[in-house]
């Protein structure tokens, strides 16, 4: 493995955080509350995973541009601009929310989890599309 293998394992990590988040979310619909907590807590380690291994890649990689032209190109800045700007407060969010559901505070814990999980489930998806655009050849799209 190089470092050049990263991002794909970035993108790798981001589409099981949105498998865990998905199914985290249907468990506590069904009030499967332990099943439930797993998979939020697997969501919590692969995000906090791909967070190192995202701060390693661009520490020693840096930025990587954007060369397409046409119509991909506005799609994809506005994909990573909403994407960046929210996944800013995806660590802060899911850590509170996390804390929250641990100590059994539900009704604070739910409060903020209807912001955290469609920001949280957003950042990632919308992580492995910037992969996509960004890392895969155009004639695969």
């Amino acid at each position: 493995m190089t470092i050049h293998d990263l991002p794909a394992i970035n993108a790798s990590l981001n589409a099981l955080s949105t498998v865990f988040l998905a199914s985290g979310y249907a468990l506590v619909r069904t009030r499967r509350i332990a099943q439930h907590r797993a998979c939020m807590l697997a969501a919590l380690t692969t995000s906090a995973l791909f967070l190192v291994c995202y701060i390693v890649y661009h520490a020693q990689v840096g930025s990587v541009r954007f060369t397409r032209q046409g119509v991909v190109r506005p799609i994809y800045f506005t994909i990573l601009i909403t994407h960046v700007t929210l996944a800013a407060s995806v660590l802060p969010l899911a850590l509170i929310t996390a804390t929250r559901g641990l100590k059994g505070r539900f009704p604070q814990h739910v409060r903020i989890a209807r912001w955290t999980f469609p920001i949280w489930l957003y950042v990632s998806v919308t992580g492995v599309l910037v992969y996509v655009l960004l890392y895969q050849p155009t004639w695969l799209l």
